[in-house]
C-alpha cells in the first residue's frame, strides 16, 4: 500500500477514535496512559482494514483469472463472441460492472463501456428471441452449449438475465430463467458455485414471488406456419434486363411474388464488396436516438432510436470508383431506375444488435409530413436491400401479408402502385437474430427522376 495512504488511513482513524479532551495531552501523564489505549485501538482498526482489503484483493484476482481464461477460450475471435446472445449479453454485464465499481480507474475508457441501458436493452434482445421463436430458456442456452460450456461453469448465464429481468419487474420472463437457475443448481447437488455468489434458497425465494406476480398464468408459445404454395408464374432466371454490360455475366433472379412484386438477385454482392462497405461504414454507425425518425447521415442530420428497431447504421455517399458507386450503377443496370442522388438516398448501411430486429413497417411514407419528402424528390418508389452478412439464425426479412420471408442475397420490391399509392401488401418486417451479425445495405428510390424508366397508370391495380 503507498505510505501515503496509510497515513491517511491512520490520521482519519485518529480523528474518529481519540478524545477531543487529549488536546493537552503533554499536561499530564494520565492523558498519555489513555492515549496508549487509543493507539491499541488504532491498530486494531487497522488490522481489520487490512483484512478487509485483502479479501478484496483476492476477490479482484479470482475475477481476474476468471474472465482471462474465458478470453483466452471462448474470445479467440470478436466474431465469436458476438455470434451469440447469451455470450454478448454476459459479456455486457461483466463490462457495466467493471463501470460500477471501478471508483476511477477506468475514466479513460467510460465511453467505450455499456451503461445500465445497453445492459437492459440487451435484456430486453433476448425476451424477443425468446418470445418471437417461442425458445424455451433451457433450449436457448442450449444453442451454443459447447461453445457456452467453460462460461456457465464460471458464471450463471441464468441468475445473470435473472436479475436484470426481475430488477425490470418483468416477472413474465423471470419466472423462466429462475426455473432455468434453479435446475442448474440442483442438477450439480448444490456443489455449482457461480461467480455472483447466488443460491438455491435465494432463487427459490425470487422465483415463488415472480410466480405470485406473474398469477400462475402458463407460459405461452408464439408460432409462425407459413402457408405452403404453388404458383406456376412465378420463375426463376438468368437476368440481364437488355442491359449489355450484363450480357457477359446475367444475374441470377427468382421471382418470389407477383403481389406484391418481390424479386431476389443470388450473388449480388462479392465477400470483398460486403466487407470493404461494412469496413467503410464503420466510423458513421452511430445509435439511433429518439428526437427523429431520419437516421442520422453524414451530414449530420438526426438520427432515430425507439423500440422497434434495434439497429445501428450509417450513410455512405458513392464515388463512381468506389464500391459504393459501383453497387448504384449495378442496381440501376438491373432495375432500369435513376438512383443518384437525389432520385435515390444515399446507400444506407446497418448492423443489428442483440436480438436486433425491426417490427412491421413500410418504407413508403404514409404522412405527408414524413422526412421521406425532404428531398423534394416525391415517395420511395422501390426498395433495394442487399444482406452483406450470411445470419446463422433469425433475421430474416419478412413479408407480413405476403406471407413469406426472405434471409439472404439482395431483394428488390415496389412501394408503390403505378398511380403513386402505397401497396400495403409491402409491409415487412425484420426478424430477431438468433445467432449471427446481421449486416444490411438499403437502397431507397424515389418517384422523381423515374419519369422515363418507371411510368405512372391511374390504373389502382398496376
Amino acid at each position: 500500500m503507498d505510505p501515503t495512504c496509510v497515513y491517511l488511513s491512520w490520521s482519519l482513524l485518529a480523528v474518529a477514535v481519540i478524545p477531543g479532551s487529549l488536546g493537552e495531552m503533554y499536561t499530564s501523564l494520565l492523558n498519555v496512559k489513555q492515549a496508549i489505549s487509543v493507539e491499541q485501538k488504532l491498530i486494531d482498526y487497522l488490522r481489520i482494514y487490512i483484512d478487509h482489503e485483502s479479501e478484496r484483493l483476492e476477490d479482484i484476482k479470482r475475477f481476474y483469472d476468471k474472465v482471462s481464461d474465458l478470453h483466452t477460450e471462448l474470445y479467440k475471435g470478436p466474431a465469436a463472441a458476438m455470434a451469440n446472445p447469451l455470450a454478448a449479453f454476459t459479456l455486457i454485464k461483466r463490462l457495466n460492472e467493471a463501470l460500477e465499481n471501478s471508483q476511477g480507474w477506468l475514466t479513460a475508457e467510460e465511453d467505450d463501456l455499456p451503461t445500465l441501458e445497453d445492459l437492459q436493452g440487451a435484456a430486453k434482445g433476448l425476451m424477443r428471441l425468446q418470445d418471437v421463436y417461442a425458445l424455451q430458456v433451457a433450449s436457448l442456452v442450449r444453442v451454443c452449449r459447447d461453445y457456452l460450456l467453460y462460461f456457465m461453469t464460471h458464471f450463471c448465464i441464468p441468475c445473470d438475465f435473472t436479475q436484470v429481468a426481475y430488477e425490470q419487474e418483468d416477472y413474465y420472463h423471470s419466472v423462466q430463467w429462475l426455473e432455468e437457475s434453479v435446475r442448474l443448481f440442483r442438477g450439480t447437488g448444490g456443489e455449482w458455485s457461480p461467480e455472483n455468489e447466488g443460491t438455491l434458497e435465494d432463487a427459490l425465494d425470487h422465483l415463488a414471488f415472480s410466480h405470485f406476480k406473474v398469477g400462475g398464468r402458463t407460459l405461452g408459445k408464439c408460432t409462425f406456419q407459413p402457408m405452403q404454395f404453388k404458383n406456376p408464374k412465378l420463375f426463376c432466371d438468368y437476368f440481364t434486363n437488355g442491359n449489355p454490360q450484363l450480357l457477359l455475366l446475367p444475374v441470377r433472379r427468382e421471382v418470389l411474388s407477383l403481389q406484391p412484386y418481390v424479386v431476389v438477385y443470388h450473388n449480388f454482392i462479392t465477400d470483398t464488396e460486403a466487407e470493404d462497405i461494412k469496413r467503410t461504414s464503420h466510423p458513421g454507425v452511430s445509435a439511433f436516438s429518439s428526437s427523429s425518425n431520419t437516421p442520422k447521415n453524414i451530414s449530420g442530420e438526426k438520427q432515430a432510436t425507439a423500440e422497434y428497431r434495434i439497429s445501428k447504421s450509417a450513410w455512405l455517399k458513392g464515388s463512381a470508383h468506389s464500391t459504393v458507386g459501383k453497387l448504384d450503377h449495378k442496381i440501376s443496370m438491373l432495375t432500369g431506375l435513376n438512383v443518384k442522388h437525389p432520385y435515390g438516398e444515399y446507400l444506407q448501411v446497418v448492423n443489428y444488435g442483440i436480438g436486433g430486429h425491426y417490427e412491421p413497417h413500410f418504407d413508403h411514407a404514409t404522412s405527408p409530413s414524413s422526412p421521406v419528402f425532404k428531398l423534394k424528390t416525391g415517395n420511395r418508389v422501390a426498395t433495394f436491400m442487399i444482406y452483406l452478412s450470411s445470419v446463422e439464425a433469425g433475421g430474416s426479412t419478412a413479408f407480413i401479408y405476403a406471407n413469406f420471408s426472405v434471409p439472404k442475397a439482395a431483394i428488390f420490391w415496389w412501394n408503390l402502385h403505378r398511380n403513386g399509392q402505397g401497396d400495403a401488401d409491402t409491409l415487412h418486417a425484420g426478424c430477431p437474430v438468433l445467432i449471427g451479425d446481421k449486416w444490411v445495405a438499403n437502397k431507397w428510390i424515389h418517384e422523381h427522376g423515374q419519369e422515363f424508366q418507371h411510368r405512372c397508370s391511374l390504373n389502382p391495380e398496376e
